[in-house]
């Protein structure tokens, strides 16, 4: 019989795998980077090269952390064990506040998108009925939490390979297209590798980190993976390959049918690229991808939400009613609180402008990378513990990746500081991990006097 008080163990290898790609992969490679293509130009390619070795840096070492206790259910918990119980507060309630503003950008995003189709159809309706769907499916139970993610993002990967089939064979037959013809020398001819620059090279890294965010979204599954010690490093071990194929893949293979500098910013480069051989309602088809996406998000956010919940609750950083669990070994307190937040994005759909969005999504993925700095300096201060570290599955390069990783994440953070377009989206993050620490000792006040 299993424990009654801990989390279900009913997440296969398959969930793990599909889970972790997922969380790689977002709306922002659909949507979003034809705007970073013409920011940086063929570059780009050599931007997701970089950031994606540092964020299996990370997960690696985040795995690492895992491996060490699997009778840990979070990355939350080495938190509080290696950095006190005052980062862990902080880390937990910065991690829920991501993916709750995350879920509402793109909730609203999905009302967006099913207008596409059902133009007379409510904005607000759609995240109302994708809400109740999502959290009926997550009450269930893990597993089918884990198949309906399994498939979302299958419907992600079979996009991501279309393109790079179709943009690699474009390539190789030289197939006319309305800028000129198809080819890989697409790649360097129109400026350059680097034809916005050092400035534009540099500034394209913010984009890119932002691609990553829900990447380490795979270290909440520790407590309900049936055999972590396989399934864990299996998925971070195919990060790479991933990385290589779906970010990098597709950028060559968008970037080789249209050059840089005719890839437009009011459409998506996965349409350019399918209408360009004629395939009917590509437009159409993407929009089903991208509302998949937001969709995958939202059910990511649920998940996550709940469980950095029932995390914070064991260890007092949160009511103790959120430890309880259901049936099925589900939290479903924790979630019913953090989808009852969600519902608040129906609300707003009515009384916000829709640029109040992507500052909360700016503010919540600069969040994450702070959360990201946390996790390897939490690695760090675990691997001066214990210098050996997890005898199967250590850091590789420790510790010169560790402070590199640190250091290039840091660096990351500077640069969206001197942006004009993220400067206040830093500064709202950073009044938040200051409001996150006063909320801690106002509550360490209140239970002493207690």
């Amino acid at each position: 019989m299993q424990d009654p008080q801990k989390l279900s163990r009913s997440l296969k290898s398959r969930h793990i795998q599909m889970i972790a790609i997922g969380g790689a992969i977002g709306t922002g490679l659909f949507l979003g980077s034809g705007t970073a293509i013409r920011a940086a130009g063929p570059s780009i390619i050599l931007s997701y090269l970089i950031v994606g070795i540092f964020c299996f840096f990370l997960m690696r070492a985040i795995g690492e952390l895992l491996l060490s206790d699997t009778s840990k259910s979070s990355f939350l918990d080495f938190v509080k064990v290696y950095l006190g119980k005052r980062m862990e507060f902080v880390a937990g309630w910065t991690y829920w506040f991501c993916w709750i503003s995350l879920a509402m950008a793109d909730l609203t995003a999905t009302g967006i998108y099913v207008k596409y189709w059902f133009p007379s159809f409510p904005q607000w309706a759609t995240p109302l009925i994708i809400i109740l769907v999502l959290l009926v499916t997550n009450l269930v139970n893990v597993g089918l939490f884990g198949e309906m993610e399994s498939w979302f993002s299958m419907i992600k990967v079979v996009a991501i390979l279309a393109l790079v089939i179709v943009g690699v064979v474009l390539a190789i037959i030289h197939f006319p297209v309305s800028t000129g013809h198809a080819g890989f020398a697409n790649l360097v001819s129109h400026g350059g590798f680097f034809p916005t620059g050092a400035i534009g090279f540099f500034m394209s890294f913010q984009m890119v980190v932002f691609a990553f965010v829900g990447i380490e979204m795979v270290g909440l599954t520790a407590g309900e993976t049936t055999n972590p010690e396989v399934n864990l490093p299996k998925a971070i071990n195919s990060l790479p390959i991933r990385i290589g194929l779906f970010y990098i893949g597709s950028m060559i293979a968008i970037m080789s049918v249209y050059p840089w500098n005719h890839i437009t910013t009011n459409t998506s480069p996965f349409v350019q690229v399918f209408s360009s051989i004629g395939v009917a309602g590509a437009a159409g088809i993407l929009n089903f991808v991208v509302l998949t996406a937001a969709m995958s998000a939202t059910n990511s956010a649920i998940f996550s939400t709940s469980r950095t919940l029932h995390a914070l609750a064991r260890s007092n950083n949160a009511p103790k009613v959120f430890t309880k669990l259901g049936r099925n070994n589900v939290p479903n307190l924790a979630l019913h609180f953090s989808s009852a937040i969600l519902f608040v994005i129906v609300i707003l759909n009515y009384l916000m402008p829709a640029s109040i969005f992507n500052l909360i999504s700016g503010v919540s993925t600069i969040n994450f990378v702070f959360v990201w700095l946390i996790l390897l300096w939490c690695h760090v201060k675990y691997r001066q513990k214990h210098p050996t570290g997890y005898e199967t599955f250590t850091m590789p390069g420790y510790p010169v990746t560790d402070y590199i990783s640190l250091l290039f994440f840091a660096a990351v953070l500077v640069f969206l500081l001197f942006d004009p377009a993220t400067r206040l989206s830093v500064i709202i993050a950073l009044a938040w991990f200051v409001l996150m620490f006063i909320a801690y000792q106002i509550m360490q006040k209140v239970s002493l006097k207690n």
